[in-house]
């Protein structure tokens, strides 16, 4: 069968239940970066594909899903390594965002969000470290699930910077989403008091545009129907401008610390924007590391006593619409370091995050998160279910 999505990197890779459970006769594809035995990854570079073994054994997330009904349909696209947020990827091609043809999908899970977006699979798995979820989820109009670090196996997955890393997935149905969640995540919460208050970041609405910023607070309205207690913040005294140059630091020492071997002695080809990103990590020093750990340490918990147990923070997922395609590199580092001020506050804290999706007044998709506290992942993703509900009978009115 021909993917006229161009989000796949092997399409007649099919895996079986193993199982039954409550993901019976739902199918998944996922990212090209989770070990599948007697299977290479390409991880998005031919280089990396040229230099690397098959996998010995399926990865842990694979191997749960699997047990729990679910069948595996196919590998997808990832861009380089999972170091951007465009999915427009130099050697394979840039998957089809079936809800803006025209516009990138977003990276670096944008095969999964494909697959998914088009309805070619029920749920599919990415990784989020810096956005990687969350963003194309964003662009391509579907929900997409970041979960507290740490939270899900992740052993199997080719790492970028493992401060960051996560395992995420994506779907067209929320209910599909909650799921994937009760079979992934590693622990469950106690019983807790619903969500009370919801806090607004100051900045980060700043960077949303105009329309799109309409569009998601008359959503974010209903908020105030279901009882919520509405408060403006600005979470960063140092700006989001600083705590996204923190991440990005921080994951770049990582990430040269992590494949700096490989590419000085491979000497791989990437693409334009990655090939400088990657460079850029060969010049930091991995001493200063403690110490930008430790204001990653402060921002958790700073970020963490505020959302307590029943808060939540809501801010757009993205800076709006996604981006047309072939935008030349400097206007596409401009728009991702814009989207990375938004993305690194769960990423810093470690928080589960949600992105629900809406559409423009002219039909593109656009985004709205919500960040709860550590571990509370399931019971952001029910809150989700009841805010769509309740949504949706506000609209219907």
């Amino acid at each position: 069968m021909k993917d006229k999505w161009n989000a796949f990197v092997t399409k007649n890779l099919i895996l079986e239940p193993t199982g039954i459970g409550v993901l019976d006769g739902l199918t998944f594809a996922i990212k090209d970066v989770f070990d599948i035995q007697d299977y290479k990854n390409t991880a998005g570079n031919p280089d990396w594909y040229r230099t690397h073994s098959p996998g010995k054994r399926n990865a842990p997330v694979i191997e749960i899903l699997l047990s729990n009904g679910a069948r595996l349909m196919g590998t997808t696209h990832t861009d380089e390594l999972m170091y951007s947020l465009n999915g427009e990827n130099f050697h394979y091609g840039t998957p089809v965002n079936p809800n803006a043809p025209d516009r990138i999908p977003g990276g670096s899970s944008s095969g999964s969000a494909v697959a998914a977006a088009a309805g070619v699979v029920d749920f599919a798995i990415g990784t989020d470290t810096g956005g990687s979820v969350r963003i194309p989820a964003s662009y391509c109009g579907i929900y997409g699930f970041r979960p507290t670090h740490g939270m899900v196996n992740i052993n199997g997955v080719i790492p970028l910077a493992k401060s960051f890393d996560t395992v995420g997935w994506l779907s067209k149905n929320l209910n599909t989403l909650l799921k994937v969640g009760e079979v992934l995540l590693d622990y469950q919460a106690p019983a807790q008091d619903p969500f009370s208050y919801v806090y607004f970041e100051e900045e980060a609405w700043t960077f949303i545009e105009e329309e799109s910023k309409t569009i998601l607070l008359q959503a974010a309205s209903v908020l105030e129907n279901m009882g919520l207690i509405k408060r403006f913040l600005k979470i960063s005294k140092e700006g989001l401008a600083q705590w996204a140059e923190l991440f990005r630091y921080i994951q770049g020492i990582q990430i040269w610390k992590e494949h700096g071997a490989w590419i000085e002695k491979e000497h791989p080809v990437f693409g334009p924007g990655i090939a400088e990103r990657f460079s850029w990590t060969s010049t930091l020093k991995e001493r200063h590391l403690p110490a930008l750990m430790e204001n990653k340490k402060r921002i958790r918990q700073h970020v963490s006593t505020i959302l307590n147990d029943n808060g939540l923070l809501v801010i757009p997922t993205s800076p709006g619409e996604a981006p047309l395609r072939h935008l030349q590199e400097a206007k596409r580092e401009q728009h991702r370091t814009r989207t990375m001020q938004l993305t690194c506050i769960a990423g810093l804290a470690g928080f589960p995050q949600i992105t629900v999706p809406f559409k423009n007044k002219n039909g593109l998709p656009i985004g709205l998160s919500f960040i709860a506290n550590r571990n509370q992942d399931l019971h952001l993703m029910k809150w989700v279910h009841k805010f769509s509900e309740t949504m949706g009978a506000f609209w219907d009115r």
